[in-house]
């Protein structure tokens, strides 16, 4: 069974998508950090990000691993290096590329063949699983997406005024949407999902709910 979870940044795609995979006993793809992965091979390999050729290489010779929350790239824990600034700036340059995204949807298909999965992204429901059993398009508005952003940064001891938080979303939000490939919208058959006024647990309770009506989950919801 295959679950996708889509939506823009700041949603809260990432923590929803391990909650339901928990409570399922199903495998988490976090598609977004393999992404991150390859610009953090871009930049140790100094490519230059308007050589498309050179983007499409490092593409096919990276060696991505997720284990968990855990990235590994090439065998080296990257986990904390890929969600630096430096990476934000020029992952567009990874996204942007239709071959790149070919590639790293191959990868992704491969991890899922055989397997339970729920996989979260960007359009993991309209173009990488299709026919995936249950489809999800978890949203919120621009502010709360920001607020939300801004708190994670300053649990990192990283402090950033809201409005440039904002301003940054929303140009990426922009680029998302106008992707010739791999754009952000939901599949036409997706629940769409708006978690401004919803707890992180009712989220994951309307997902459950969701899923639960074809299949029995192996235990009890466990919230954090």
């Amino acid at each position: 069974m295959i679950v996708t979870i889509d939506g823009p940044a700041g949603a809260g795609k990432s923590s929803l998508a391990k909650l339901v995979a928990e409570n399922l006993g199903f495998l988490c793809i976090n598609t977004g950090l393999m992404y991150r992965a390859i610009a953090l091979a871009g930049i140790r390999a100094d490519v230059n990000w308007n050589n498309k050729e050179e983007v499409i290489n490092i593409t096919k010779g990276s060696c991505i691993q997720l284990y968990g929350d855990r990235v590994f790239l090439s065998g080296d824990d990257v986990t904390e290096l890929i969600r630096s600034p430096t990476i934000s700036d020029v992952i567009k340059f990874v996204a942007d590329v239709p071959e790149t995204r070919m590639i790293l949807g191959a990868r992704q298909r491969a991890i899922a063949e055989g397997r339970d999965v729920v996989a979260e992204g960007r359009d993991q429901g309209t173009e990488i699983f299709p026919e995936a059993d249950y489809k999800i398009f978890l949203t919120a508005s621009p502010l709360e997406r920001a607020k939300r952003r801004q708190k994670q940064l300053q649990e990192l001891g990283r402090f950033e005024p809201l409005d440039q938080i904002l301003q940054q979303q929303n140009k990426r939000d922009e680029e998302d949407r106008g992707r010739c490939m791999g754009r952000l919208a939901p599949a036409g058959d997706a629940v769409v999902i708006n978690s401004d006024n919803l707890s992180k647990e009712e989220v994951l309770l309307e997902v459950l709910k969701i899923v639960n009506r074809h299949k029995s989950v192996k235990s009890s919801p466990a919230f954090d």
